[in-house]
């Protein structure tokens, strides 16, 4: 359902409103923060410092379609894990080499991404765990589908799907993916996720690494 809503301050702000619907998880062992970044990680760490959680990254890249890059058509994440957008597809006749060319490149910054964040610390162990997947906003839902999907292959108890706005379809399409979706807002005309953020500027690498580094994270 479709509710009012108003647009957030920025990331940091989105995430500490969306830690005060979260308060059940607070101070559980078994929860884990997961981020997909990089606009996902301001937000998650607001969340993770408010639960007393440890919080990580959970590398995905939306996979454009050739020539408008800023539509999706799918979406790959860690763990060889692909999300195809069928109707997309089929409805711009977009061949299965003109996919793999994106999906070749996409896999390249993604594997550049996971070095550079983690400089070779080892992933939180999610086995069996609660598991809070956060993004700063879900417009088609792609990637944080392929996310869900990748994170089931690690054996978590349950993954919850977080964000601060989403659009009603991806909300819905979602709540088939995940075993529960928290989301501040739906607005009816959602146009972009950009638009419910006052400030919507790009999250840096460095911002990222800063952020996974913090002082009082969990071990």
């Amino acid at each position: 359902m479709a509710t009012a809503f108003h647009e957030f301050g920025d990331r940091r702000a989105a995430g500490r409103a969306l830690a005060q619907a979260l308060t059940a998880y607070a101070d559980q062992a078994d929860v884990r923060v997961l981020a997909l970044p990089r606009g996902g990680v301001p937000v998650a760490f607001e969340v993770a410092e408010a639960l007393r959680a440890p919080l990580d990254v959970f590398v995905v890249r939306k996979l454009g379609v050739p020539g408008h890059e800023e539509y999706a058509m799918g979406a790959i994440a860690q763990g060889r894990v692909q999300v195809l957008d069928d109707e997309v597809v089929n409805r711009l006749a977009i061949s299965g080499a003109a996919i793999d060319r994106v999906v070749q490149a996409e896999r390249a910054e993604l594997e550049r991404r996971e070095l550079r964040y983690r400089k070779g610390r080892p992933s939180l162990d999610v086995s069996g765990c609660r598991v809070l997947l956060i993004d700063d906003g879900l417009a088609t839902g792609s990637t944080m589908r392929a996310a869900v999907r990748a994170l089931r292959l690690l054996g978590p108890a349950s993954v919850v799907v977080c964000s601060p706005v989403a659009s009603v379809q991806a909300a819905a399409q979602l709540r088939h993916e995940a075993d529960e979706v928290v989301c501040l807002g739906t607005p009816t005309h959602f146009h972009a996720v950009g638009a419910w953020y006052v400030d919507f500027s790009q999250t840096t690498d460095e911002e990222v690494m800063e952020l996974l580094a913090w002082p009082d994270r969990p071990a």
